[in-house]
């Protein structure tokens, strides 16, 4: 008897385990799938679409890959856009005036941020930033200042782009450090080595001439816009830089037809080794000593623009990184962008790309250094670090449009800097007003 209720004991207890897991629901399978569906919930996986210019270089997809590699949860697409950066620039307003979504993350020229923050084409980054103790301070301040309209940091650089003095070391080992100091030697060695000139620029009324106004009146303290908005144009110190323009571009050390002279044509001409000094981007190191198309291959060098009373001032290029204001996906998107700007990404951008950082630590890295002959010349690092941006406003085309006209009036001779600079101002502070 004893036997038979120990019996129906157990089997009770059986019973009511059995129920009891047949009421929870959940299998021992069904609580370990559940539980790894939650944590997929936790990483649920992301598409943004990252949008960029023509690269040949591979650097942007291993960009990408790194990214992605780093957060799992986060796949990009990589949209290429046009080679052209005004076919860049109108696809993105016709994309972004519609409101679209299509695009997440997309690079900008440097001149396009405070138009497309005024016309809400892109997202603040001030929180972002903030949140994630992001150290502007470690970026070279041009291109920080490029990103920045009316208080706000609205882009991050992902590399930049800078205007140099070449010269030719089989003329002088000595480059000037002034503009004065320009004059005299471009005056006296022209002729050297088969040189035809002393001094090659970007004279035509186009927007690399703005580039070579900017640099030359910030390094006598001049400005356009300052960064309320205000129009200061109207100074000594701008005054002073253009009229040191015109005193070189009327000069007989430069070709004659300057006013024409736009990239190319200075570049034909150095690597044609018609002149002891030029002006121009950073590109033309390349042309400079490529054997096979250039008469001064081994014999160029760069420096430092030269400069004014306040110091050597550089115009600023580049690239950098926005976010859509109508993004889907603006947590996900600021964390491409801040790789992208950040150590990692550029580092990828300058071993592969060619492209220079905007983080001047970048440049002590040995990897680095060994991907270009550029990266770890410090006439290069010195150039980059005075680079000055063009003015940052949301109508800058017109503002480049009233510079090219009344600064190129001054190279012909038409009218006096001062005449020049009332003009400008008048004109300047009209179109911000409208």
């Amino acid at each position: 008897m004893e036997q038979m209720k120990r019996v129906l004991l157990v089997s009770f207890l059986i019973l009511s385990a059995l129920i009891i897991t047949a009421c929870s629901g959940k299998s021992d399978s069904e609580t370990t799938e559940n539980e790894n569906n939650n944590d997929a919930s936790e990483e649920e996986q992301v598409t943004i679409v990252y949008a960029t210019g023509v690269d040949t270089t591979g650097a942007t997809q291993s960009q990408i890959e790194a990214f992605e590699q780093a957060h799992p949860h986060i796949n990009v697409e990589y949209r290429e856009m046009p080679a052209d950066t005004g076919q860049q620039h109108d696809q993105y307003v016709t994309m972004f005036s519609s409101q679209s979504s299509e695009v997440d993350v997309y690079n900008g020229d440097i001149i396009w941020t405070a138009e497309f923050a005024q016309a809400n084409y892109a997202l603040e980054l001030d929180r972002f930033i903030e949140a994630d103790s992001i150290d502007l301070d470690s970026h070279f301040e041009g291109p920080i200042q490029a990103g920045n309209y009316n208080g706000r940091q609205w882009a991050l650089p992902v590399y930049m782009n800078a205007s140099f003095l070449y010269y030719r070391t089989d003329i002088t080992d000595t480059p000037p450090a002034t503009w004065d100091e320009l004059i005299k030697q471009a005056e006296k060695m022209q002729g050297e080595e088969g040189t035809e000139f002393g001094y090659l620029l970007q004279g035509s009324q186009y927007e690399g001439m703005v580039t070579n106004f900017i640099e030359i009146i910030a390094s006598y303290g001049g400005s356009v816009i300052d960064e309320d908005n205000n129009v200061v144009i109207n100074s000594p110190e701008t005054i002073k830089g253009l009229e040191k323009f015109a005193e070189i571009v009327q000069s007989d050390f430069v070709p004659g037809n300057i006013l024409n002279f736009q990239e190319i044509e200075t570049e034909n001409a150095w690597i044609a080794g018609d002149s002891v000094f030029a002006r121009n981007w950073t590109y033309m190191q390349s042309s400079s000593n490529d054997e096979e198309r250039s008469e001064v291959a081994g014999n160029v060098e760069i420096a430092p623009i030269p400069a004014g009373d306040e110091g050597s001032s550089s115009a600023l290029g580049g690239w950098m990184a926005m976010i859509n204001r109508y993004s889907e996906h603006p947590e996900e998107s600021w964390e491409l962008v801040k790789f992208l700007a950040g150590e990692e990404g550029q580092k990828i951008g300058a071993i592969q790309g060619a492209r220079a950082p905007t983080i001047e630590s970048l440049y002590d890295d040995s990897e680095v250094q060994s991907a270009g002959p550029l990266f770890s010349n410090p006439s290069f690092v010195e150039g980059l670090s005075v680079a000055v941006p063009r003015p940052v406003s949301p109508i800058y085309p017109e503002i480049s449009e009233i510079i090219q006209i009344e600064v190129s009036r001054v190279l012909t001779g038409e009218q006096t800097a001062e005449q020049a600079v009332e003009n400008m101002e008048s004109q300047l502070k009209e179109a911000l007003a409208d």
